[in-house]
């Protein structure tokens, strides 16, 4: 006949241990047994019941006063970025019918780039059926991700002797997004990159008809409007409206070799967030493209990218073809390398549709480009946007 509650049993046993101290006690008592029998001194025995006593006593207030606790974690916001503060927030609720002892809650915090540390949070004695709160906050110093768990419940006697470790909640991940800089999206014939995507548009062809005006010279013949310059004293000519920006795609070159220094690369990190969150807040459709085949579009692009950017490292891996589904109209491409000499920017320039106009961010050059920024930092790389788009 099986013995009732076994499992029960196991389970709180596989859950106690001795601590330190409690051991010490346990090999003191054995050594004053050993002592007092080859010797004939009876208070040893008596110190040594003492000992077991002690630690018996210790294991049966940490078996009996296990608390019934459950947790929920919440961790917010969802998504940090590098430099903030997040928190996480734990709900604690006493199922057991009578009071539980005083516990601690304990969480490791397991950092990628940095020393693992453990939270540790006292907690009172609950009532039975009543709720609790507590948490700890998590300030990020670099992109990555951090896990939080799992979460256990310690329980000790008054000296220290017993312990119990009861597992409540599993891991979670936190991801740090790389730190953004807002910039300005080009205009069409402002500054340098507004030209040249005006001269784009000007390939594509007249847009819809928008009005009339007078003949300047320079005009062509064929956008004269002869029956409206047949009422008026000089030529009138027809103006249409110049295609916008139907796309900016950001591609992020993360080979192995293409940065040259780890910083150069963490700088081409910054600039490929902060492209794609800036485009996509101004509403322009945006595309994100890099290595391993990751394509991410649509309503969700940027929170998508940083989460993205957040865990990437360099890669042998290939990028996909720069040419592929890209939409009709006016394309900006921005590739954010580390030269003009990568195996990305080549495959860029290898692009001959008229209607995209090239950029190039690069992180390890040392000379300046018509159509492109140099980000020796990332002070340099903000100004340098900044004057191609017309805004300095």
């Amino acid at each position: 006949m099986p013995f009732p509650f076994r499992d029960e049993i196991d389970e709180v046993m596989a859950r106690l241990t001795l601590t330190r101290q409690g051991v010490a006690i346990v090999v003191a008592g054995v050594i004053c047994i050993v002592v007092g029998r080859t010797f004939g001194i009876i208070e040893l025995y008596v110190i040594s019941a003492a000992c077991v006593a002690a630690v018996a006593v210790g294991v049966a207030y940490v078996w009996i006063r296990l608390p019934s606790v459950e947790a929920t974690r919440w961790i917010h916001p969802s998504l940090l970025v590098v430099g903030d503060v997040g928190r996480v927030d734990i709900r604690l609720h006493h199922s057991g019918r009578i009071a539980s002892a005083p516990f601690v809650l304990e969480e490791p915090v397991v950092r990628a780039s940095a020393d693992d540390q453990v939270a540790r949070l006292p907690v009172p004695a609950l009532p039975g059926g009543a709720s609790s709160s507590s948490g700890y906050r998590v300030p990020t110093a670099a992109r990555g991700t951090i896990s939080v768990g799992p979460l256990r419940v310690i329980l000790g006697d008054a000296l220290g002797l017993a312990r119990s470790r009861t597992e409540i909640a599993e891991v979670d991940e936190i991801v740090v997004a790389p730190r953004t800089v807002a910039l300005d999206m080009p205009e069409l014939g402002r500054g340098i990159l507004g030209r040249a995507l005006l001269e784009s548009a000007r390939r594509i062809g007249p847009g819809d008809f928008h009005g009339l005006r007078e003949y300047a010279v320079g005009d062509e013949p064929r956008t004269i409007h002869w029956r409206a310059s047949a009422r008026a004293d000089d030529l009138m000519v027809k103006q249409h409206t110049v295609e916008g920006l139907h796309q900016c795609t950001v591609v992020f070159d993360a080979a192995l070799d293409a940065h040259g220094s780890r910083a150069n690369f963490e700088r081409g990190v910054t600039a490929a967030a902060s492209l794609v969150n800036s485009a996509a807040q101004s509403g322009l459709p945006t595309r994100f493209v890099t290595a391993g085949g990751i394509d991410l579009r649509g309503p969700e692009v940027a929170a998508s990218t940083l989460r993205v950017l957040a865990r990437i490292e360099p890669t042998e891996s290939a990028l996909a073809p720069l040419d592929a589904d890209m939409v009709d109209g006016l394309v900006l491409l921005v590739v954010v390398t580390g030269s003009r000499s990568s195996g990305a920017w080549r495959a860029a320039s290898s692009v001959s549709d008229p209607t995209i106009t090239k950029v190039s961010i690069t992180t390890a050059d040392e000379v300046s480009h018509r159509l492109g920024v140099v980000a020796r930092s990332d002070p340099d790389f903000v100004s340098g946007w900044q004057w191609l788009v017309g805004r300095p």
